[in-house]
């Protein structure tokens, strides 16, 4: 099974156990991290998210899991948890989300002579990422970007 159909099978029967516990479903990935793998549920709630909530959404996915259909993945952990503070931000919907909001933004390559920024979030269109920075507009080639994640300081 390839990932994409995993992330979206997972996606899928997660939507109404979420809705059945009041949280709402942020993200689901499916990496390798090191040699072993890692399935990742991420659940959000203005109220904040707690370990009860991560427990049924666990316990309802259990089952699911076990199922003939996955029986070919390599072995993994399954992990949910809140989306976090420092949440990714990797849906269009993230993204209309944090749009006025300090967001930092992590390059695969150093841009401008740097290999992350931090800024606020003017615009997400396609391929093109809008930043504001120091009252400057920056226009960012989403292929160069990394990763973008809600930025948050104490």
């Amino acid at each position: 099974m390839q990932t994409k159909e995993l992330v979206r099978k997972v996606w899928d029967k997660c939507l109404p156990l979420c809705e059945e516990a009041g949280v709402s479903l942020w993200d689901v990935t499916f990496e390798k991290e090191g040699r072993s793998y890692s399935l990742c549920v991420y659940i959000d709630r203005d109220e904040g998210v707690f370990v009860e909530d991560c427990e049924k959404i666990s316990r309802g996915l259990d089952p699911f899991l076990d199922e003939k259909q996955f029986d070919s993945l390599p072995a993994y952990t399954l992990t949910v948890s809140s989306a976090g503070l420092e949440r990714r931000l990797s849906r269009p919907e993230h993204y209309e989300w944090a749009k006025g909001r300090d967001v930092d933004v992590s390059f695969y390559r150093a841009h401008d002579g740097v290999m992350g920024i931090c800024g606020c979030l003017k615009e997400k269109d396609g391929d093109r990422l809008v930043i504001e920075q120091n009252g400057e507009l920056l226009e960012l080639d989403m292929n160069d970007v990394a990763q973008v994640r809600l930025h948050f300081e104490i």
